[in-house]
């Protein structure tokens, strides 16, 4: 078999990009993404080119953006809309390969090896899809062609936007030595903190060194790192559909009064991993793991979680330890003044596992179609048209329609 071909293919911007495209009335402006505009609450998820010129970062609180680009406009972020963005990309990527990694709702790598005799050479195959990108999703991708996934993703960062750089084995030294340290994956600021003390600050530096003196400074990591620096990966695409793009969908609320009883935090919660579970199935998501956040009136917080035995969407599932959580973690010194429920550690809605012999399949695949009927009748009919029991019980809380009224909270793959 010949040399690989990977491509690495990198959204530009990706979620003000596809924000621009459905506000048409902030063509040209700057626009963020990120938090709560509103309460200026939370940080910048991403920035377009135009803000990113005045000085706005990903990462950066919202009330600061708005300090070096006082006309930034700022929107919350609409995820079901970019993971639909994402299924479609992904859906043109399928046409050349299926061993596609998701990395992040924006990235993924693709090998493109078996279809390059057919549709021509990396760099070839990467302009069609560039061009595709453009005509059918009116984004645009930058693009790493590479014969290992450590230097196409180099090459996506090589040159933005919508750009297509070649890293093959004769090229690497000249484009990928003289970039810093700090560019290379996994490199994060303490291990790039660590290798300036050694003078190392390119990735030639780090290829350079000796593999031995990097080891007994970083462990296994060095030898992986001056591995990498030297092209030394081979790492394999994985295959499409095992792992979601993103790896939790949770939502949380301010409740319209202060909880004081089990019953009132149980209601908010079932509220909650309503809108939670509807998300994971409307996205074609399961969770491995529920976490639940508290935060009582004297604003002091805390967060728990459990890894739960099946992978699941089911409503109850997710309520009900939700529920289970909380019982064996408050003591009710307080009363609480806010509550999020978090589905983690996704894997996609096809993803296979073995049912131990206490679990009754049938019993949840009744409840499945149970929820789906229920999503069925609250897309035609809206959300109150389809209640439980337990949310007569206090209509005051019961009012939440969390999964129309409150922000769904992404975590980006690999954190």
């Amino acid at each position: 078999m010949g040399k690989r071909v990977i491509l690495h293919s990198d959204i530009n911007a990706c979620y003000a990009t596809i924000e621009h495209l459905h506000r048409p009335e902030l063509n040209g402006k700057p626009l963020a993404v990120g938090g709560d505009p509103e309460a200026r609450h939370g940080i910048v998820l991403t920035a377009d080119y135009i803000a990113k010129k005045y000085g706005v970062k990903t990462g950066m609180a919202l009330w600061q953006a708005k300090q070096v680009c006082p006309e930034l406009n700022i929107v919350s972020p609409r995820m079901d809309l970019y993971l639909r963005f994402s299924r479609m990309a992904h859906e043109i990527y399928g046409e050349y390969t299926d061993l596609q990694e998701p990395y992040g709702v924006d990235e993924s790598w693709l090998d493109v090896t078996a279809s390059s005799s057919l549709k021509g050479d990396g760099y070839k195959i990467a302009k069609e899809i560039s061009n595709r990108m453009k005509s059918e999703l009116g984004i645009t991708v930058s693009i790493g062609v590479s014969f290992n996934k450590i230097f196409a993703k180099l090459g996506s960062d090589y040159k933005k936007p919508d750009a297509i750089t070649t890293m093959y084995e004769d090229e690497f030294k000249s484009k990928a030595w003289e970039l810093p340290a700090s560019d290379l994956l996994y490199v994060g600021r303490s291990t790039n903190q660590k290798l300036a003390r050694f003078g190392i600050k390119t990735i030639g530096d780090l290829a350079q060194t000796d593999e031995h003196l990097l080891m007994s400074q970083l462990g296994k990591m060095g030898g992986i790192l001056w591995a990498f620096a030297n092209g030394y990966d081979d790492s394999p695409v994985k295959m499409e559909h095992t792992h979601a793009p993103i790896k939790s969908i949770g939502n949380s609320t301010t409740t319209p009064r202060d909880l004081e009883t089990d019953e009132d935090v149980k209601i908010v919660l079932y509220i909650l991993a309503e809108s939670v579970s509807a998300r994971l199935r409307e996205n074609g998501f399961k969770c491995r793991v529920i976490e639940i956040s508290v935060r009582d009136n004297e604003l002091y917080s805390f967060t728990r979680q459990h890894k739960i035995d099946h992978a699941t969407s089911i409503t109850g599932e997710i309520a009900s330890e939700a529920y289970r959580i909380f019982i064996e973690n408050y003591d009710w010194r307080k009363p609480i003044r806010s509550v999020g429920v978090r589905g983690a550690d996704l894997v996609n809605d096809n993803y296979w596992e073995q049912i131990d012999l206490f679990s009754s399949v049938e019993q949840r695949e009744k409840q499945m179609k149970l929820d789906d009927a229920v999503d069925t009748i609250r897309r035609r009919f809206g959300f109150y048209s389809v209640q439980r029991g337990l949310m007569y019980r206090d209509k005051i809380l019961s009012s939440v329609n969390a999964k129309e009224d409150h922000t769904t909270h992404p975590i980006g793959y690999f954190g």
